[in-house]
């Protein structure tokens, strides 16, 4: 006789917590780990800074980078396969471990998410006025700029998922499609020969590389926020572990790709790298199309915003899944009736981008310092969810008899990825006050937990994961 399927609650149903179900495809789901990794934002932002630290062993950070998220990209992608919800990776670490494990990885995930968005608004405010100054001669000043980059970005999370998916890649791709053409163009002008400098890692140190590898995975963190929308998106069992993998691998080529062009074609006159404020600019007059320099700081530009409305997305489902699981108050899991986005958190999670960047700029941090700091912020949330995940995976596989070696293979060369990473951005210690990022990340973790702790008096079980759907 056979068995009916259990019928899944409402909380675990496709569109269990009331938002827009079944819109979004494999396109959009690419789209949000995309616009949230902003890869037109790490080449002109984030490859200087890695510069600064690797020199000529660039690319070699960046290329460990890749390895280190490809690992985690396949254990998220193996929990993807069974589950899709709101707050995904949350719910991964929440499946198989310890409620207290659970709650770290909620309230970190919300903060990478938001530390990301703040970074961006800073990538944003610097690219405002590198902009305004080439187009109008002027500049405006950073509290306003911030301000209107994070209310127009919660503005378009608030009204449609869906358009604000579609958008974000669409700009996304045309700003990729104009720094690739440029980097062709300089390759194409320097023949087809290696740069023996870069290969042969001219003037390159371990210590170089490995801090340079915790800021190149900065470039990569929201690769997987595609997990996030996994009530949103048609058939999410197979198109989420997908766009998981072919994000981690296309974007890792590109960085790679970016990061050995740069170096190679900046030209000396300009000065260093790390330090021009428009090196895609730089870049494209080096490759004789100078005219599409002040284009691609445009595309900077408005990558930056699309960069900051990703993040608000995927924090938002975040909280959407915290307040049905009772760590933050309910109301933050309000849904508009009409729009069918998770309003009330989104509003939160604007709230607190603009609290985490717009002090900066008030205290005279320029949006480059902005970038930079809340990057590294955001980098210990992401490195903690992670490895939580990756703990979570064989615990999880064991208990549904689907355990297999590759499994706890990738699990433990995940974990171990995460450790390195951690280890270089603790030694050599960062000068001040990065140096202080790892202790703030702590204490806000242990608050979050004590507070958790306080509310959970009265015993309450965590949901389980969520049946296949």
């Amino acid at each position: 006789m056979t068995k009916t399927p259990p019928t899944p609650s409402p909380e675990h149903a496709p569109g269990g917590h009331g938002l827009h179900a079944n819109v979004l495809g494999h396109f959009d789901s690419v789209a949000q780990s995309v616009s949230t990794m902003a890869p037109t934002a790490s080449a002109a932002m984030t490859v200087p800074l890695v510069f600064s630290s690797a020199g000529n062993g660039t690319w070699v950070s960046y290329l460990l980078a890749t390895l280190c998220t490809l690992v985690v990209g396949l254990c998220i992608a193996r929990f993807a396969r069974d589950s899709a919800s709101p707050g995904s990776l949350y719910s991964y670490a929440t499946s198989s471990l310890p409620p207290a494990a659970g709650s770290v990885a909620a309230w970190a995930l919300l903060l990478a998410y938001v530390a990301s968005g703040a970074s961006v608004v800073g990538g944003f405010v610097h690219y405002a006025s590198v902009v305004l100054n080439e187009f109008a001669g002027f500049t405006v000043p950073d509290i306003p700029l911030g301000i209107a980059c994070v209310l127009l970005s919660a503005w378009v999370a608030y009204r449609d998922v869906k358009a604000s998916a579609r958008m974000m890649l669409y700009i996304e791709l045309v700003s990729v499609l104009v720094i690739s053409s440029v980097f062709a163009l300089l390759l194409w002008q320097h023949g087809l020969h290696l740069d023996v400098s870069q290969f042969s890692l001219h003037g390159v140190n371990f210590s170089g590389v490995r801090l340079g590898l915790v800021l190149a995975m900065f470039s990569f963190v929201g690769f997987e926020s595609a997990t996030t929308l996994g009530e949103e998106v048609r058939n999410p069992l197979h198109t989420i572990p997908r766009a998981v993998i072919q994000t981690a691998i296309i974007s890792g080529m590109f960085f790679i790709t970016a990061s050995y062009t740069e170096i190679l074609g900046f030209p000396a006159s300009a000065g260093p790298l790390d330090q021009s404020p428009a090196p895609l600019s730089v870049l494209a007059k080096a490759a004789g199309v100078g005219w599409l320099g002040p284009f691609m700081d445009v595309c900077a530009l408005i990558t930056m915003l699309s960069c900051t409305l990703a993040c608000i997305t995927a924090a938002s489902r975040v909280l959407l899944r915290m307040s049905s699981n009772g760590l933050v108050p309910v109301r933050l899991g309000g849904v508009h009736t009409r729009n069918k986005t998770p309003h009330v958190a989104v509003i939160a999670t604007a709230v607190v981008t603009l609290f985490l960047s717009v002090p900066l700029s008030a205290g005279k941090v320029s949006g480059e310092t902005i970038y930079d700091w809340m990057g590294s912020l955001a980098t210990y949330g992401f490195i903690v969810v992670y490895s939580l995940v990756a703990v979570a995976l064989p615990i999880y596989l064991k208990r549904r008899q689907k355990l297999t070696n590759t499994a706890v293979l990738v699990s433990v060369l995940a974990v171990v990825a995460m450790v390195l990473v951690l280890a270089g951005t603790l030694y050599p210690v960062p000068e001040a006050p990065k140096n202080w990022l790892p202790y703030i990340f702590l204490l806000y973790l242990a608050v979050a937990a004590g507070v958790n702790g306080w509310q959970a008096r009265q015993p309450k079980a965590l949901p389980a994961l969520e049946p296949t759907l």
